[in-house]
């Protein structure tokens, strides 16, 4: 059996990271994630410029969220939908690996991933990107964007913030995930 996305980004790290982030990332075929979400937006025009380019959600208190995987061996489709009816964000990603890093396409935005695992916790480091597909931006641009996951309560806690130079914070969005069958 071919190794999954993450498999193969992490090796051997994957297989040392705490049940819940290996069941996310580790999906064959499809499955359905769900959990809740906040958003925090910073309110000046750049940082509402640079959000709006990156897809970034309206921001939100604990809104329900649902994440469909579909894999695929040329990578992943991650649908997000947050919030109910009539206040429904989707958004779709499509992820790959090249040059051992994860590559992420959202909209007008290719973002280059490095991931590191330490100490139970999976970080995610934006080390490039690309937007419209053809104008890089520059890689210290991008030190300040990044997110984690970990396994607290028995589910995946997950956190994502973006500030740029000479913007400040853009967004940060925290909350919480797991498979869609199961019962809290």
């Amino acid at each position: 059996m071919a190794p999954t996305l993450f498999q193969t980004l992490l090796g051997a790290a994957f297989f040392r990271l705490p049940e819940t982030l290996r069941v996310l990332h580790g999906v064959r075929g499809q499955a359905r994630h769900a959990g809740a979400m906040t958003i925090e937006r910073s309110g000046g025009l750049a940082a509402r410029a640079c959000a709006r380019l990156a897809g970034v959600p309206a921001a939100a208190t604990d809104a329900a969220l649902s994440l469909d995987c579909t894999t695929g061996p040329r990578g992943e489709i991650w649908v997000r939908r947050l919030g109910a009816p009539p206040r429904i964000v989707q958004a779709r990603w499509r992820l790959w690996h090249r040059d051992g890093q994860l590559r992420l396409r959202r909209g007008a935005l290719q973002l280059r991933c490095v991931l590191h695992h330490h100490d139970g916790t999976l970080y995610w480091n934006v080390v490039g990107a690309r937007a419209f597909g053809v104008l890089p931006l520059p890689a210290r641009l991008l030190s300040e964007v990044r997110g984690n996951e970990r396994e607290v309560d028995g589910r995946c806690a997950f956190e994502v913030e973006a500030a740029l130079p000479l913007v400040g914070p853009v967004f940060r969005a925290h909350g919480w995930l797991h498979p869609a069958n199961r019962q809290d």
